[in-house]
């Protein structure tokens, strides 16, 4: 009963697991398809960018096909449990989403078309779930790198929640929040890496699906 709690409530810091100092798996050292590595340190001139949007099978794949991305990794983020496993977070008892995290050019593609390509991609009004994936780890989110980051993000989500009021859709749950030292990205464990290339499982399960509305980028924010 406890686990099933928390497939749709949070824990609170002081009920997630207490999680370890370092991380208890090893993270191949370079992308499958793209064949940069995964951690950093990256090249000057690149950035980063951090998303939640259902399962990080399909999520992360859908970046990695995106022109100007360098290289992209799955992981957890926005929980209190330092350094967990793929089996802690779909516990409930960790807080963390499912994330990608993408290291893109953003003079090859800026930071509002990955926000246009995460919005499209998933449907961000379901809260704890996405599709037939149910629990917390599957909420959808955005966690910025700079307050420019943010007021992107926060901007596009406005502009996108009127457009998906017209067409009917509920209020869009994506929580926009910094990633600072109290979310940090823990890379997932090596056999999600890329889970869906070729090379792995090219015919996957991917659970995603968007609400069919297009995300209009670059028009004025609507406020609210």
């Amino acid at each position: 009963m406890l686990f099933s709690r928390f497939k749709t409530q949070l824990p609170t810091p002081e009920e997630a697991l207490a999680g370890r100092p370092e991380r208890a798996f090893a993270v191949p050292d370079r992308h499958t398809v793209l064949g940069n590595p995964l951690l950093g340190p990256y090249p000057d001139g690149l950035e980063i960018a951090d998303f939640g949007l259902g399962c990080f099978w399909g999520a992360e794949r859908k970046f990695w096909q995106t022109e100007g991305v360098w290289t992209t990794l799955v992981g957890y983020q926005g929980g209190h449990t330092p350094n967990p496993t793929y089996e802690e977070v779909c516990s409930g008892h960790t807080g963390h989403t499912e994330a990608v995290r993408v290291v893109y050019d953003p003079a090859v593609v800026p930071y509002t078309s990955l926000l246009k390509l995460f919005w499209e991609s998933h449907d961000p009004t379901q809260g704890f779930r996405q599709g037939n994936d149910v629990g917390t780890q599957y909420r959808s989110a955005i966690y910025t790198h700079s307050p420019a980051q943010q007021q992107a993000a926060e901007a596009s989500r406005n502009t996108y929640r009127t457009a998906l009021h017209t067409t009917g859709h509920g209020d869009i749950t994506t929580e926009i929040l910094p990633a600072d030292t109290t979310r940090p990205f823990y890379p997932a464990e090596g056999y999600h890496q890329q889970y869906l290339s070729s090379s792995k499982n090219p015919n996957g399960y991917c659970g995603l699906g968007g609400t069919g509305f297009s995300c209009p980028v670059g028009v004025a924010p609507t406020e609210g």
